[in-house]
């Protein structure tokens, strides 16, 4: 009989864990300004140490949340103020194997340190939008570099 309990508590246990997961996913998408991203979290191995997820766009901040987690807190935040692209390049090596085809990936620097992001390649032309997007009047620096290759 207690065979029988704790498999009956580990399959209730199992299920709340997805519930949780398909609700907090669900909250996130309903509202609008996601788009998916994968930043790099580990420069240990090269070509390595990509984590997927999905980003929100909320004021001045893109919100980074990792696909499977159950946090409700975004697991990093990228200002626009302290934000600017150094360089876009596509994925190579074992990057290839770790992302899809069409995805790029942006070198950027801000206030902590310098962070990598991947994205689809029609996601770019939002996300700089997004980064440029300026009151009326002001200059804004963020693209250090015009000069990237063709994507």
């Amino acid at each position: 009989m207690e065979i029988v309990e704790g498999i009956g508590i580990g399959i209730a246990v199992v299920l709340a864990a997805l519930l949780i997961l398909f609700i907090r996913r669900a909250l996130f998408t309903r509202s609008g300004g996601i788009i998916r991203l994968s930043v790099r979290v580990s420069t240990i191995l090269d070509g390595r140490g990509w984590s997927p997820g999905f980003g929100r766009f909320v004021g001045d901040e893109l919100r980074w949340y990792r696909m499977f987690s159950f946090a409700l807190r975004p697991k990093r935040v990228l200002s626009r103020k302290g934000l600017a692209v150094e360089r876009r390049r596509l994925p190579e090596g074992q990057e290839r194997l770790s992302m899809p085809a069409d995805w790029v990936i942006l070198r950027c620097t801000s206030h902590h340190a310098p962070v990598e992001i991947a994205m689809a390649r029609s996601t770019v032309t939002g996300f700089l939008s997004w980064l440029e997007a300026a009151p009326p009047g002001a200059v804004s620096p963020r693209l250090a570099s015009q000069d990237w290759p063709a994507a």
